[in-house]
């Protein structure tokens, strides 16, 4: 994880020189939200899949780059004062705190564009037909069938009061799309088909919702130090989670299942997957 989110931050490092005109302040409102913290999960999730079928290195980091940035964007905008409204994220100001609302609503699109542009370039993969499926994988996760959509559910859950199934769907929108979306770029990168991937799809299904409830136990037992942004906020907005739902204990049981589940997809591979079942593990032993 570490190897990765150096790797990360010298792609947008090389990606986001700010040149030295009036756009000076987007790319540094970029580079303040792109560069430094997060776990960058998502990339290693590209890599450790790409990483499957051999897809070299050096195209899989762009692929995974392209995810981050997208992440980023959707950082930036839930953070807005119209969304979450918060100060602090990745141990830092947010960037409409560092920045103002307007850079940072241009630092988020940027960063949505940027994602589109390296999956469509050739340097990430030569196969013409192997970039517009990625790029359309990735533009469903960002959707309104994906993260849009979850975000938008999100907000009404505000002023509504969600069941069990509901909030399964918001965040399986919200977080589980991206996620998943992470596991197919990689099997696509390497030229697996649609019908090969059932597994790695199961996976990535479980592994969302894992992550989702360990994130709903952090906000209540965790650290706000070591989370790096403000705790607690589900519950004083009166919002329904997982938590609320099922309760601490049963919530932690059935993180395991869906990790044990996550893992058991992939019977079908041998060591060559210990790091996706790495990552599974991590999901719910995780302090941020």
């Amino acid at each position: 994880m570490g190897r990765i989110a150096t790797a990360i931050d010298g792609q947008f490092d090389a990606l986001l020189q700010v040149p030295d005109d009036a756009r000076r302040e987007l790319y540094e409102a970029m580079r303040h939200a792109a560069i430094g913290g997060g776990k960058r999960l998502r990339p290693l999730l590209v890599m450790s899949t790409a990483g499957l079928f051999n897809v070299d290195e050096s195209c899989a980091i762009r692929a995974a780059t392209a995810v981050e940035a997208l992440h980023v964007y959707s950082l930036i905008h839930d953070d807005l004062p119209c969304m979450d409204d918060d100060d602090l994220r990745r141990g830092k100001p947010t960037t409409h705190i560092a920045y103002g609302e307007a850079a940072a609503v241009l630092a988020g699109d940027a960063l949505h564009a940027l994602a589109f542009g390296l999956l469509t370039d050739e340097r990430t993969h030569s196969d013409p037909f192997v970039r517009a499926e990625m790029t359309a994988c990735l533009a469903k996760a960002a959707g309104p069938a994906g993260m849009a959509g979850g975000q938008m559910m999100d907000l009404v859950a505000e002023k509504s009061k969600f069941d069990l199934q509901t909030v399964t769907r918001l965040q399986l929108l919200k977080t589980g799309a991206l996620i998943a979306a992470c596991v197919e770029i990689g099997a696509i990168m390497g030229r697996v088909p649609s019908d090969g991937r059932t597994s790695l799809r199961g996976y990535a299904h479980d592994l969302g919702l894992a992550f989702q409830i360990a994130d709903d136990i952090l906000d209540v037992e965790g650290d706000e130090q070591i989370a790096g942004k403000a705790l607690h906020k589900d519950a004083e907005a009166g919002k329904e989670t997982f938590l609320s739902l099922m309760g601490l204990e049963r919530a932690k049981e059935q993180a395991q299942m869906l990790v044990d589940q996550a893992k058991s997809h992939l019977k079908g591979y041998g060591e060559e997957a210990d790091l996706l079942r790495a990552i599974a593990e991590y999901t719910i032993e995780r302090d941020r």
